[in-house]
C-alpha cells in the first residue's frame, strides 16, 4: 500500500510539473502550489518547507540587478562584451560563447545576451564564418553560466540546499568546480560546433541569396560594428558597483574569518551575506547612479526574476512536501540507483531543465534526491552545472528565437521537428563535455 501511495503521489507531482510547463511562467508556481494542496488535503501529507532562503536571495539579487539595469549598467556591460568579441573575429565561435558566459556569470542572468546577438551575427558573417556556429553556442553557454554565478536564482537554490549541516558545502566550493568545468566545456565544444553546417562559401542557399542581391557578400573590411546600446557614466558606475558586489560575495565565501559572527560565535552563513551585500549594492547604485526607482518594476531583469521566484516558490514547495514525506523510501530505492549510477542524477537535472526551462526549478527538484543518495558534493556540483544546458534542447527559449531572427543569413534555424534546430547538437555537446569535466574536477578537488 505504501508503494501504491508513493506512486500515486509521484504522479501528482509529475502531473503538476507537466501542467505548469504547459502554462509556463508564473503557471509553474501556481501548479506547484496546487500540487501542495492536493498532497496536503487529499493525501494527508504535512506541508514541506517553502524555499524561503532561496527566495530571499533571488529577491535581493533581482532588486540590485534591476537597479543596475535601470541605471544603464547592463548596456555598459554589453558594450564591453561587444568590444572583446570584435577583437578576435576569426575565433568568434570560441570568443563569443566565452564572453557571453563570463558576462552572464557576472550579471547573474542570460538576458545580457540579447543585445550581443546582432554583434555576433554581423562579425561572424562579415568574416565568412557561418553565424549559426557562434550564435548557437553563445546561447547555450549562458545556460551553464547560471551554475557559475554567485548571484543567479539557480545558485541561490543550490547554496540554500548545500550550505547547511551535514554538508556545509559553500558557494566557493561549488564555484571552484563549476567555473572550470564550464569554461573547459565551452572550449572543447567550440571545436566541434565550429564544424557544424556548411561554410558560407559552400552553402548553396546563402550563395543563391547573395547572387540574387538579397544578401551582401561577406566583407571583413566593413565599418566597425557596435552593440545597439547607450553607454553612460552612470551605467558604467552602476555596473562596476554591481560587479564589485559579486566579487565581495566570492571573497566572503573564500575567507570565513572576515565574516561577522552570529550569536553562537560562528561566521555568518553565506545566505544572509549574499542578501546583505545585494541590498547594499542596490543602495549604492541608487545613491551614485540615480536610477528612476519608479521604473524598477518595468525592467526586464525584474520581470524575469519575479517569474523565476514564483515558479521556484510553488514547485520547490511541492517537491519538498513530497520528498520529506518519503525521504526514507527515496534514500533506500531511488537513492540506491543514483549512488550506483550518478549519471542518472545528471540526466534528471537535464530533463527537468528541458521540461521547465528553469535551472532553479531543476535544482530544487533533483538536487535533494542527489543529496539523499549520498553523491559526493563535488561530483554532484559538476554534473549539476553541465545539465543546465538542457533548457535549450527544445527551440522554445526567447534567446533561441531572437538568435534565429537576428541571423540574416538564415543559417540559424528553429526547425520544424523539435530536433532539427541549430541549438540541438550544441546543447548536447556542451552538456556532455561540461558534465564530464565537472565530474572529473568534482572528484579531484570538489570534496
Amino acid at each position: 500500500m505504501d508503494i501504491a501511495l508513493f506512486v500515486i503521489e509521484l504522479l501528482v507531482v509529475l502531473g503538476c510539473i507537466v501542467m505548469g510547463t504547459r502554462s509556463s511562467g508564473v503557471g509553474l508556481g501556481l501548479w506547484g502550489g496546487t500540487g501542495v494542496a492536493i498532497l496536503v488535503f487529499v493525501f494527508g501529507l504535512s506541508p514541506g518547507s517553502p524555499p524561503v532562503d532561496a527566495l530571499l536571495i533571488v529577491l535581493s539579487v533581482v532588486l540590485a540587478a534591476s537597479m543596475m539595469q535601470s541605471a544603464g549598467g547592463i548596456d555598459w556591460m554589453v558594450s564591453v562584451a561587444a568590444k572583446l568579441i570584435a577583437r578576435n573575429p576569426k575565433q568568434i565561435t570560441l570568443v563569443a560563447p566565452l564572453v557571453s558566459f563570463l558576462f552572464s556569470v557576472g550579471a547573474g542572468t542570460s538576458n545580457i545576451l540579447y543585445p550581443l546577438l546582432p554583434v555576433i551575427q554581423d562579425l561572424s558573417y562579415r568574416n565568412g564564418i557561418r553565424p549559426s556556429r557562434p550564435l548557437s553556442l553563445s546561447v547555450v553557454a549562458t545556460g551553464v553560466a547560471l551554475a557559475c554565478s554567485p548571484v543567479s536564482a539557480a545558485m541561490a537554490a543550490m547554496v540554500t540546499l548545500t550550505d547547511t549541516a551535514p554538508w556545509d558545502f559553500e558557494l566557493v566550493d561549488i564555484l571552484k568546480v563549476t567555473i572550470p568545468a564550464a569554461i573547459v566545456g565551452i572550449v572543447v565544444s567550440s571545436f566541434f560546433v565550429n564544424r557544424l553546417g556548411k561554410d558560407l562559401a559552400d552553402d548553396p542557399d546563402v550563395q543563391a541569396r547573395i547572387a540574387r542581391g538579397e544578401l551582401a557578400p561577406p566583407r571583413a573590411d566593413a565599418a566597425e560594428i557596435k552593440a545597439d546600446v547607450t553607454v553612460t557614466a552612470a551605467g558604467r558606475n552602476a555596473a562596476v558597483i554591481f560587479l564589485l558586489g559579486v566579487a565581495a560575495i566570492v571573497v566572503f565565501g573564500l575567507f570565513k574569518g572576515i565574516r561577522p559572527l552570529d550569536a553562537a560565535g560562528d561566521p555568518v552563513a553565506m545566505t544572509p551575506i549574499i542578501e546583505i551585500v545585494m541590498f547594499l549594492v542596490g543602495t549604492l547604485i541608487l545613491v551614485v547612479s540615480r536610477p528612476k526607482v519608479a521604473e524598477i518594476p518595468t525592467m526586464t531583469v525584474f520581470k524575469a526574476g519575479m517569474v523565476s521566484a514564483i515558479a521556484l516558490f510553488g514547485l520547490a514547495w511541492l517537491t519538498d512536501t513530497f520528498l520529506t514525506a518519503h525521504s526514507e523510501l527515496i534514500s533506500s530505492s531511488v537513492g540506491g540507483w543514483v549512488s550506483a549510477a550518478p549519471w542518472i542524477f545528471a540526466l534528471g537535472v537535464f530533463l527537468v531543465c528541458v521540461l521547465t526551462t528553469s535551472q532553479s526549478t531543476a535544482t530544487r527538484t533533483i538536487v535533494p534526491i542527489g543529496l539523499a543518495a549520498g553523491i559526493p558534493l563535488g561530483l554532484l556540483s559538476g554534473m549539476w552545472a553541465g545539465a543546465f544546458a538542457g533548457i535549450y534542447l527544445l527551440p522554445t527559449n526567447g534567446s533561441q528565437i531572437a538568435a534565429a531572427n537576428f541571423d540574416t543569413s538564415g543559417s540559424t534555424k528553429l526547425g520544424t521537428k523539435l530536433v532539427d534546430h541549430s541549438f540541438f547538437v550544441p546543447t548536447l555537446i556542451l552538456a556532455a563535455t561540461t558534465i564530464a569535466f565537472g565530474a572529473l574536477f568534482g572528484v579531484l578537488w570538489g570534496g
